[in-house]
């Protein structure tokens, strides 16, 4: 799964979220009643982009947008990213920022590929993203050791190569 694709330079993946903060800003000046979800995978290592990641991304975006539509939150696809630096989905939802969170949640912590997928809800009222621990949900939990994820990705405590195994493990169970 990453032995092919064009490997990415830590400066290239820091424009490339220079630029979806430009899209999110964007968005939410363009939309300023609506909720704004920007949705990408996270994918270790150097390749962010080929055939086998872009099909889990969109494997992973169709089950979400089902969860939407069975939630009854109606959303529009606003702009889609497919560049080596990985691929991206930018929605804009016509409910409240708490029911959105809500439903992103429930994908990214109980659908078997939304451990791989990172839903940032933006709340265009006021312009902030929300957090997972101040809407009361738990927070994002290592799909390895089960530690906090953020200290585990702030430590490194698992190698790439680890973390790719896991990712491809993921994949294969939930795709094929």
């Amino acid at each position: 799964m990453f032995s092919e694709g064009q490997k990415q330079t830590i400066e290239a993946v820091l424009a490339n979220r220079d630029a979806r903060v430009v899209k999110q800003t964007q968005l939410m000046d363009e939309y300023p009643r609506r909720t704004i979800v920007a949705v990408k995978l996270n994918i270790p290592g150097p390749i962010k982009n080929n055939p086998s990641i872009k099909r889990l991304f969109d494997t992973g975006v169709t089950r979400m947008l089902h969860l939407f539509a069975n939630r009854n939150i109606p959303v529009k696809v606003v702009d889609t990213w497919d560049k080596p630096t990985g691929n991206e989905l930018f929605l804009v939802a016509n409910a409240t920022p708490e029911m959105t969170k809500q439903a992103t949640v429930c994908f990214e912590d109980k659908d078997g590929l939304g451990r791989l997928f990172d839903a940032d809800v933006l709340d265009s009222s006021d312009q902030m993203p929300i957090s997972r621990t101040k809407s009361g949900f738990p927070v994002r939990r290592c799909f390895i050791c089960n530690r906090i994820a953020k200290d585990c990705a702030r430590s490194r405590r698992h190698s790439v190569l680890e973390l790719q195994a896991k990712v491809a493990q993921i994949a294969e169970s939930e795709i094929n």
